[in-house]
């Protein structure tokens, strides 16, 4: 796979990344707190009536110098999104109250799997157990559920050298879609500083996503973004499951792929106890370059490639952050009749989907 980028190209000023930094970063608004009468006739209907679908929507990948294109696949909700807020440092665990073995977190996955998560007993999402009826009760808080692999020389890498490597590749994937003020709507300071500086095509794309997102530049293909005037966080975990693989990359790098699925709980800002789920899968490959061979800043990574598939986040939506619909469906209307199981971690993330697909179970 190439890079992305022409390593070695014209270096950006830091006051002219600083500046951009200031002019993109969002403001976040108030929600008022309590309920409209709509939200009340809303999850009262919610509660007698049988949920539609979700529906599930894919663009093609983002190859950085090869291709302008995304992967966002956008899963319009019928069921209640909860989108929820971790420290990316650390993150707290959230007790289902089910102290059964088939509700304890599962084991780290090492490998792709070979089946899918099985149903889980019925029942939707509340305010108390907004992961109740759904595979990721049983995944681990935050980047507990990112596996990280044992350390080994590679290419430029010592062992030890490697071992920091990973966990920075993993401090990037909490600091874009785990750190809680980037899930309110904020601006991804802590991602943009482990990128590359030198990397003036990455700078121009995020600086345009953030300022004016649209469908060559939409931020979600790498943050996961919500906003606070139309969803609130409910509770302080995300739900993760995924892992890390290396090998040797271009000019002895160190290429680190992941693919990690998150699952956001989410309320409507308005108040309520309607609650729905997010989520989003996410495959990144980064490089981390010898600095003898490749303009680069110690500490940052190189990205190489990134694609994302979204449930819930809206199936046309280019509005910069995740919207789940509320209320039992959407404006979106689904436009096949085939169908993707967002939980299925046993299939890669291809090239071939396109379109709004109907998704079995969020």
């Amino acid at each position: 796979m190439g890079k992305g980028g022409e390593h070695g190209g014209p270096d950006v000023p830091d006051e002219v990344w600083e500046r951009f930094l200031r002019t993109s970063a969002d403001g976040t608004a108030d929600a008022p707190k309590e309920p409209s009468a709509r939200a009340r006739e809303v999850a009262a209907r919610l509660r007698a009536e049988p949920a539609e679908p979700p529906a599930w929507r894919a663009h093609p990948p983002v190859r950085r110098r090869r291709s302008k294109g995304w992967y966002v696949a956008g899963f319009v909700a019928a069921l209640a999104l909860l989108v929820v807020a971790v420290d990316p440092g650390g993150f707290v665990g959230w007790s289902s109250g089910d102290d059964d073995a088939a509700a304890r977190p599962l084991a780290q996955e090492t490998e792709r799997p070979s089946q899918a998560p099985p149903e889980e007993p019925g029942g939707r999402a509340t305010l108390a157990e907004p992961f109740r009826g759904s595979p990721a009760v049983r995944w681990a808080d935050g980047t507990a559920g990112i596996t990280v692999p044992a350390a080994r020389a590679t290419g430029w890498m010592t062992k030890e050298e490697v071992a920091r490597a990973l966990a920075r590749t993993r401090d990037f994937l909490a600091a874009a879609s785990l750190d809680p003020a980037v899930l309110r709507g904020g601006h991804p300071d802590k991602a943009v500083a482990l990128i590359n500086p030198h990397q003036p095509d990455m700078r121009s794309f995020v600086s345009t996503a953030l300022r004016t997102p649209g469908e060559e530049h939409d931020p979600l293909s790498l943050f996961s973004r919500f906003d606070p005037a139309q969803a609130r966080l409910v509770g302080d975990v995300v739900k993760s499951r995924g892992r890390l693989t290396y090998r040797e990359g271009e000019r002895g790098a160190l290429e680190v792929t992941a693919d990690v699925t998150y699952v956001y709980p989410v309320a409507p800002a308005g108040g309520g106890d309607e609650v729905v789920r997010v989520i989003v899968r996410r495959a990144t490959v980064v490089s981390w370059d010898d600095p003898a061979k490749v303009m680069t800043e110690k500490g940052t990574l190189t990205l190489l490639s990134y694609r994302a598939e979204t449930t819930n986040g809206g199936c046309d939506n280019l509005t910069g952050y995740l919207r789940p619909e509320f209320g039992g469906g959407g404006t979106d209307a689904v436009r096949s009749d085939r169908t993707v199981d967002p939980f299925d971690r046993t299939r890669p993330m291809t090239d071939d989907h396109d379109g709004c697909w109907n998704a079995t179970r969020s």
